[in-house]
């Protein structure tokens, strides 16, 4: 027997006999077919039964298409600005203040329609509009994550080499480490001086700037390695960021060019080498997001992952003043690397915030916990053509088909994954349709080809439901990714929807 349950319902059980699934189908018992050759009511079958699968242009107005349009501009500006997890995180509580919000104070009393965030070592961020139930009835969630791809500068990074200076780097995140060399890079981060100065670092993002680049070889004498497979045409130590030719002019002896670097830095923000030990510094791509296509439909850009659901996600919780539930948005940092640290979604910080949004309701943290639901609000490969046999077309994500909902990631028989429940996909189901979500179902290639991670397993071990619902995305952890303008403004919707209802 199949059993079917519905939110809301009492189950109902499917007995095999009274849909003939003992035996084969029989027609002197009951014929379901339809006996007609009408291509009218066949199309208007098809209507009613087959999964829809189109482009949302064609379900929507011009309104909302130019809404999108709109919206997508702000998300440029947005990606142009923040280009790091710090970046980010002080961008978001800029808009937040101006927005009403303040900094959470647990002693304090709070009431329905106030707005708090706390920051979490100015990595990651969260926010909340505290609901009219408060959290005795749990919160409503949307997690997204801030960090992205890019090269990390190591520990001890500067040298001379063939008379250039170069900057060492490690790799942060899953690349295809060719696609970094020969585009522009700029440096961003953060450095702290011996004497206790603060210097915030964005060198190459003005077109004034200087920027860096690592190099590759020419295809003349690049013959052995091309013949390599992709995955060692670029090796990790070859990462190697060039930053400058000239040696100092009145210097003697050997490292010059390192040591003119070492002078220019010195005389403008007093860095010594040594610095470097005590500095957070990242290589991302130099240059800024743009349209894509004559018709402007689609939107390229670095760090479009996770930052297109990051940005919706805030932008819901900007959009609420009124909840019924706590509405809580989490912006968290390290998930690219798996969500470990003090910033990563493991962190005690989540969850202690919400614990502490329970205490002053006066409710248990594992109760609110348990009645809460939750988006994690992540990305999904968009189907590539060009590309079709990793993909499974059936159950893929295309662009300009609205939000994806990722029932279960992981790889491998769902290694490493949270595999949403039915009981709450159909709560989600009616949520998404009050409120005209337009969305999509898909899932990250082919089983057995590869797969992928999100948070959705941290949140889930809280008790609480969650899955995974995103912004497709074509050509992932490169330096420029593709998303399209209606499935982002439809990601923002969808936030809005969880976090009002």
């Amino acid at each position: 027997m199949i059993y079917a349950y519905f939110l809301g319902m009492t189950s109902t059980t499917i007995n095999a006999k009274e849909t003939n699934l003992e035996g084969n189908m029989s027609f002197e018992e009951k014929n379901t077919t339809v006996d007609s050759d009408s291509d009218k009511e066949t199309e208007e079958l098809k209507n009613s039964l087959f999964n829809q699968k189109e482009n949302i242009s064609k379900k929507i107005d011009d309104e909302t298409i130019k809404t999108s349009f709109e919206f997508s501009e702000k998300y440029k500006n947005f990606l142009n600005e923040c280009k790091t997890e710090r970046e980010c995180v002080d961008f978001f509580v800029n808009e937040a203040l101006s927005n009403g919000f303040t900094e959470f104070d647990s002693s304090k009393k709070y009431n329905p329609g106030d707005k708090v965030y706390r920051v979490n070592r100015n990595k990651s961020v969260v926010f909340a509009v505290i609901g009219n139930q408060g959290s005795k009835n749990g919160f409503n969630i949307v997690v997204s994550h801030i960090d992205s791809p890019r090269l990390d500068l190591k520990t001890n990074p500067l040298y001379e080499d063939a008379e250039l200076a170069w900057l060492k780097s490690h790799y942060y995140g899953g690349i295809k480490k060719y696609q970094w060399t020969t585009i522009p890079l700029s440096l961003h981060g953060k450095i702290i001086l011996k004497d206790g100065k603060n210097l915030t670092v964005r060198i190459g993002e003005n077109d004034n700037d200087p920027c860096f680049y690592v190099s590759d070889l020419l295809p003349h004498l690049a013959h052995d390695q091309m013949s390599q497979p992709m995955s060692k045409v670029i090796n990790g130590e070859k990462l190697n960021i060039l930053i400058g030719s000239l040696p100092l002019k009145s210097g003697k002896g050997s490292d010059l060019v390192k040591l003119n670097i070492l002078n220019i830095l010195n005389k403008q923000y007093g860095i010594t080498e040594n610095d470097f030990c005590f500095a957070e510094l990242e290589l991302v791509p130099a240059f800024k997001s743009r349209d894509i296509g004559f018709d402007r439909s689609m939107v390229g850009g670095y760090g479009q992952d996770d930052r297109s659901c990051a940005f919706c996600a805030f932008n819901s919780c900007m959009s609420i003043d009124s909840p019924e539930k706590t509405a809580v948005v989490m912006l968290a940092d390290k998930e690219e690397i798996g969500s470990d640290g003090n910033t990563g979604m493991q962190s005690r910080f989540y969850e202690d915030f919400m614990a502490d949004l329970a205490d002053n309701d006066g409710v248990k943290p594992r109760h609110a916990f348990s009645k809460s639901r939750a988006l994690s609000a992540d990305v999904d490969a968009a189907y590539d053509p060009n590309y079709p046999e990793v993909f499974d077309s059936m159950n893929s994500s295309y662009l300009g088909r609205g939000v994806v909902v990722t029932k279960y990631t992981g790889s491998g028989g769902k290694y490493s994954s949270s595999d949403a429940s039915s009981e709450y996909l159909s709560d989600l189901r009616k949520i998404f349709d009050s409120e005209s979500v337009l969305y999509q179902f898909g899932n990250l290639g082919k089983v057995d080809t590869g797969g992928g991670g999100t948070v959705a397993k941290y949140v889930a071990n809280l008790n609480i439901d969650v899955v995974d619902v995103g912004v497709p995305v074509m050509s992932m952890h490169s330096p420029f990714e593709v998303t399209s303008k209606l499935d982002l403004y439809q990601m923002y919707k969808a936030a809005l929807a969880l976090l009002k209802h």
